[in-house]
């Protein structure tokens, strides 16, 4: 199908040489001396932590990476490329809370994270587990990272993404990939897994950072470069400025990347918004971010390079009209535009501070509908039906036909979750509330949930690393 474009070829090519002008005139700051080490030897302009890339050397470096690749699970049925036409959905990340309508809002822990992964697991929709869906608050914090990754493998087979709390957590997330697939060496063969790591907007690398994304650019791991800049408050107000402001972080990140190892697989990720300007917090929900998600998959595009923004976000702070509706605007507007990496499709409510049990289940629905819409129509002489048109004629019906019985299983949508009754066949079944359907059928799926096997050999080593942390 089409994809939505929301800049002309002239408005985007002008961002393009604003953020040139950005890293050119006023420079990214970089706190990690050896980020400064490669970048003042490949020719940057390095004064103190400041660094000035010249148009020349982004120009080069953009080109060394891929334009697609792909992440290897340990199912090979789970397997998933980033890029081209293709789209990945992948849940929520990062929130501290968690929420469902029994036990109300409360901090999340371990076990919360262990259910979202079997949650991701057991959907037909969802492809990636997200390395930090939720954050296990009872797990001790230099543990924690290693804890995240071992109850993600334990509980799927599915791809799924690597620690960004730093170089050591980075090193250990390799280190955990290689005992469960095999040498380093192996896994730059075939990446496993996918992070995601990016600037303190505007124009600035911490160290925490630049730690991890040098690790996992020697180790050949994917990642996801990412900018949330906010309009009005740490970008410009204005969306073409806050775009331009994005873009230049994002390409200073992917330079650094190349220049640690050339053809590191990257992903163009923007996900700004604006400053809700009555209170100056941050607001996901808007259409503004809509228009940025659209915005930067054409920049991706620009730079041939696959892209990420947000998926089902939303400002609500319960599952209500409000999520809804936010949160299809986003969704839909990553799939139009042609977003490939969709981070945070489900269950995240508060402006990311939070993942929904009940939304989880409700955005995994949407996320089935936004995959049927990016499938399009197929245009021929069977689905066109005339010999069916033809046979029915005025005032008859399709029902009972055999055109009808070839074609609707695999033409329209089969909702698991929402009421499509009569009225009257509504009523009948109880008048079921989407929250209450959603929450039975999130306990069916963790009651009835089976783990992939993971070797035992593999799951006492992965253990025994955990332990030799503490």
């Amino acid at each position: 199908m089409q994809r939505f474009g929301i800049l002309t070829k002239t408005q985007v090519e002008k961002v393009h040489e604003a953020s040139l002008q950005i890293l050119e005139q006023v420079g990214v700051d970089f706190s990690y001396p050896p980020a400064l080490k490669v970048l003042k030897k490949a020719g940057a302009k390095v004064e103190g932590e400041r660094v000035f890339f010249s148009a020349k050397l982004v120009a080069q470096q953009i080109k060394n990476a891929p334009k697609q690749f792909t992440i290897y699970a340990r199912n090979p049925e789970n397997n998933v490329i980033i890029g081209g036409r293709h789209m990945v959905f992948t849940p929520g990340y990062g929130a501290p809370f968690v929420a469902d309508i029994v036990n109300g809002r409360r901090k999340a822990t371990l076990n919360d994270f262990k259910n979202f992964a079997q949650l991701t697991g057991a959907s037909v929709n969802l492809d990636i587990l997200s390395g930090n869906v939720v954050e296990p608050n009872d797990i001790p914090h230099e543990i924690r990272h290693a804890q995240m990754f071992y109850t993600s493998v334990k509980n799927s087979d599915k791809c799924f993404m690597g620690s960004a709390m730093g170089q050591q957590a980075a090193r250990d997330s390799i280190r955990m990939a290689s005992i469960l697939f095999g040498s380093e060496g192996q896994l730059a063969e075939k990446p496993r897994f996918i992070s995601i790591l990016g600037p303190l907007t505007p124009l600035k690398y911490d160290l925490r950072m630049l730690g991890a994304l040098m690790e996992y650019a020697k180790a050949g791991q994917p990642q996801q470069i990412s900018s949330l800049s906010i309009a009005g408050a740490t970008g410009p107000v204005t969306l073409a400025g806050n775009l331009a402001l994005q873009n230049a972080e994002i390409l200073a990140g992917i330079v650094l990347a190349q220049l640690v190892r050339q053809g590191t697989p990257v992903v163009f990720a923007g996900v700004s918004s604006i400053a809700e300007m009555r209170s100056g917090a941050l607001s996901i929900g808007s259409p503004e971010m809509a228009m940025n998600t659209a915005a930067t998959a054409q920049m991706a595009r620009y730079y041939n390079l696959p892209s990420r923004s947000g998926g089902a976000v939303c400002d609500a702070k319960i599952p209500d009209a409000q999520a809804a509706y936010e949160s299809m605007m986003s969704l839909l507007m990553a799939q139009v535009s042609g977003i490939n990496f969709v981070l945070h499709a489900a269950g995240i409510i508060d402006t990311y501070n939070c993942m929904s049990y009940e939304k989880f289940i409700i955005d995994d629905e949407m996320c089935g509908r936004v995959k049927r819409i990016k499938k399009g129509f197929k245009v021929n002489d069977d689905t066109l039906g005339l010999n069916a048109i033809k046979e029915v004629g005025p005032g008859g019906h399709f029902l009972d036909k055999d055109h009808t019985f070839k074609h609707f299983r695999g033409e329209l949508y089969q909702p698991t979750l929402v009421n499509c009754d009569d009225f009257d066949g509504w009523l009948a079944k109880g008048s079921p509330q989407s929250m209450e359907a959603a929450n039975k059928k999130c306990k069916e799926i963790l009651d009835n949930y089976e783990a992939p096997e993971l070797s035992a050999d593999v799951d006492k080593d992965l253990l025994k690393f955990i332990e030799n942390m503490r």
